[in-house]
This record gives C-alpha cells, sequence and structure tokens, in this order.
C-alpha cells in the first residue's frame, strides 16, 4: 500500500498525473512558441510536473536509483522555475532562467515517458529490451533535440504574462 492505495492503484495514479502535466507542459511550451502565455495552463504543467516528481518518491525502492536522480533534479529545477516565475515575476534574467527550468522540467518528465514506453509497451522493448540498445539511445536523442531547438526558439522569443 502506498498512501492508503494499493501499489497498481498509485502507480495508475501517478501515470495520469505525470501524462496531465506533460500535455500541460506541451500545450504551454506551444502556445509559448507562438506568442502567447497561458496562465491556467502553465500553472497546470508547474503543479502537475511537480506532483510527478514528489510522487516518484513513494514507491518502495531498497536503494537510490536513475527515477530518484532524475526527480530529485526535476525538484531542483522546478524550484528555481517557481523562483523566477513568482518570486521575481521573470523580470530581467528570471525571464529566460525561468524558460529555460521550465523547458528541462517538461524534457525530463517526456524522458521518463520514453523510458517507460520502451520498457512497459512489448512493441518497443522489442526492439530495446535492456534500454541500451540504438533504437532506445536514437529516440532519446530526437527528444533531447527537440527540446533543445524548442528551448532556444522560446528564450529568443520572450512573451509576456504573469
Amino acid at each position: 500500500m502506498i498512501l492508503g492505495l494499493s501499489v497498481a492503484a498509485f502507480t495508475q495514479l501517478h501515470v495520469i498525473i505525470s501524462l496531465i502535466g506533460i500535455a500541460a507542459g506541451l500545450v504551454f511550451l506551444a502556445a509559448y512558441l507562438g506568442g502567447r502565455w497561458m496562465n491556467m495552463m502553465n500553472l497546470l504543467f508547474l503543479v502537475f510536473t511537480i506532483l510527478t516528481s514528489v510522487t516518484g518518491f513513494f514507491f518502495h525502492s531498497k536503494m537510490i536509483g536513475p527515477p530518484h536522480i532524475v526527480g530529485a533534479i526535476s525538484l531542483v529545477d522546478l524550484a528555481v522555475a517557481l523562483l523566477a516565475l513568482y518570486g521575481f515575476r521573470r523580470a530581467g534574467i528570471w525571464r529566460p532562467v525561468y524558460t529555460v527550468t521550465a523547458v528541462i522540467a517538461l524534457y525530463l518528465n517526456v524522458f521518463v515517458l520514453v523510458v517507460q514506453l520502451f520498457q512497459k509497451v512489448p512493441f518497443l522493448n522489442a526492439f530495446a529490451p535492456t534500454g541500451s540498445e540504438p533504437p532506445f539511445a536514437v529516440t532519446q536523442g530526437l527528444v533531447l533535440i527537440a527540446f533543445a531547438i524548442a528551448g532556444y526558439r522560446a528564450v529568443r522569443r520572450p512573451v509576456g504574462g504573469a
């Protein structure tokens, strides 16, 4: 049991939270790249991305592993994003700081999604059963490149809001 839920139910809740955070983040990023600031979508992205990282720590584990490290990095990154957004209202240097940290947080969630897809979806798992095969590496590389390009463009196109 985790927080009064079976492990399966908690896992399902964690996955739903993660997918909401990713979807909200992608919608927000697309709007941001199009010159629009979406306050509520941004808030939804931040809240569900924080919840994703926090709920990930509730899974039982005998030792610290890659999921814990990614979760910790994400939470530190999100703390800086929150400071830039709400503490400094994205003024001056805090505008690109927020943009970069938000894109990194979204990327980390998508990175984990790709890992999970290759582990759980039989069709993808057949191409990379251990997660160290070229199809997995190429997919993660393409995801990283896509987020690097989106992040660069987002920083170059400052958008108002919050």
